[in-house]
């Protein structure tokens, strides 16, 4: 892709976001920073920069950019912060928040999409993401507790297992599944041992499938 066009869709891409009401200058300064023509396919480069849904290995897809900024922005990140990723997909949004965090452990049940999502670290020299393969739905032990929680991944109800390894103040966003097949994002602020729910906006976002890909 050529740099111009990269620079048009990013301009772009903030206009949407600013109408929207985001436009926090540290997210948007990650996202800059962050190519996202190295995380999207080669077939569907024209579309890196716009807000539709693109297909990558392993029948995942990747966030448009307007929505992959909104959930991002709704985590509100800070530097000393420790995120936990359930669902890797690309790595675009690791690689995002890694750049307004201190660390990024993120998952995800394909080898093959946490094999990619590791070169494109590489490549990008973003040493504070590790990615692991794993089961992203009976959740992560040994590992102490998080800041922030960012699933991508849909679940039947709030993941109380996720939930639970957040810090008191900690924030957990996770699309649950709702009547009709509806899916809406919804946000879990931790104050002590209660939690305050907020539900955002509908997402399309697959189930959560147990137990890592053997194939893929």
């Amino acid at each position: 892709m050529p740099q111009i066009s990269a620079k048009e869709g990013f301009a772009a891409m903030c206009l949407r976001l600013r109408a929207k009401g985001v436009s926090d200058a540290d997210l948007l300064n990650a996202i800059e920073q962050t190519p996202r023509h190295l995380f999207t396919p080669p077939e569907f480069m024209g579309h890196a920069w716009s807000s539709r849904s693109i297909p990558i290995e392993c029948g995942s897809f990747m966030e448009g950019v307007d929505l992959a900024a909104e959930l991002i922005d709704a985590l509100k990140l800070k530097n000393n912060h420790r995120v936990l990723e359930i669902g890797t997909g690309s790595g675009f949004t690791a690689a995002v928040m890694a750049r307004m965090t201190e660390r990024v452990l993120t998952i995800d049940r394909y080898k093959t999409l946490v094999q990619n999502a590791t070169e494109r670290m590489d490549k990008l020299a973003i040493r504070n993401v590790v990615i692991r393969q794993a089961d992203g739905s009976s959740g992560l032990q040994g590992e102490g507790t998080f800041d922030r929680i960012f699933v991508t991944a849909s679940f039947p109800s709030m993941p109380r297992i996720y939930a639970e390894q957040l810090v008191s103040g900690g924030v957990m966003i996770a699309p649950i599944l709702g009547e009709g097949g509806t899916c809406r994002m919804v946000k879990l602020t931790k104050t002590g041992s209660r939690f305050e729910r907020v539900d955002m906006f509908e997402v399309a976002y697959q189930p959560i499938i147990p137990q890592i890909a053997l194939a893929l």
